[in-house]
C-alpha cells in the first residue's frame, strides 16, 4: 500500500496546557508544525499526533467535536517495550493530570493501563510479548 506515516488529529481546548502535559510524559514536538493553533507531537518513528485547538480542528470537518466526558471518539493505543514502561508512562500521565479510565489489565502475555488526557482523549499503554 505504501503508507509511510500516521498522523492522528485530536482537538484540544488549550494547546499550551496540552503541550505541557505531553512534555511531562516525555514527548517532543516538531517546531516546523507548531504555531498558536496546532502542534505536531512526535510519538515515535513515523507516528504523530496533530494537536489542534478546537476552532482550527473544526475547519477540517463539518461534524461536531464529541463531548469526551460523555462519548469516546477513539482509543489511541501505544505499544511500549516492557511492563515497567507501561507503569512509568501511565504514572507520569496521572501525575501530570490525566484520569485513570480502567483498572490495569494483566493477561499474562499482555499488560495494559489506560488514562484520559486533559481533553478526555483515551490512551492505552500496553506491552505484549512477541510484538
Amino acid at each position: 500500500m505504501g503508507v509511510q506515516n500516521i498522523f492522528v488529529n485530536l482537538p484540544v481546548k488549550n494547546l499550551e496546557k496540552t503541550m505541557e502535559f505531553f512534555s511531562k510524559l516525555g514527548f517532543e514536538f516538531n517546531p516546523q508544525f507548531t504555531n498558536e493553533s496546532a502542534t505536531c507531537m512526535v510519538i515515535g518513528k513515523s507516528l504523530y499526533a496533530m494537536l489542534l485547538v478546537e476552532d482550527y480542528f473544526k475547519s477540517f470537518t463539518k461534524k461536531d467535536i464529541p463531548d469526551t466526558t460523555k462519548s469516546a471518539e477513539a482509543i489511541i493505543a501505544l505499544s511500549v517495550e516492557s511492563r515497567e514502561e507501561v507503569d512509568e508512562l501511565t504514572e507520569k500521565a496521572l501525575t501530570a493530570g490525566a484520569k485513570p479510565t480502567s483498572e490495569p489489565q494483566d493477561h499474562g502475555f499482555m499488560y495494559s493501563r489506560s488514562f484520559a488526557d486533559l481533553d478526555g482523549h483515551l490512551w492505552e499503554v500496553f506491552f505484549m510479548d512477541n510484538v
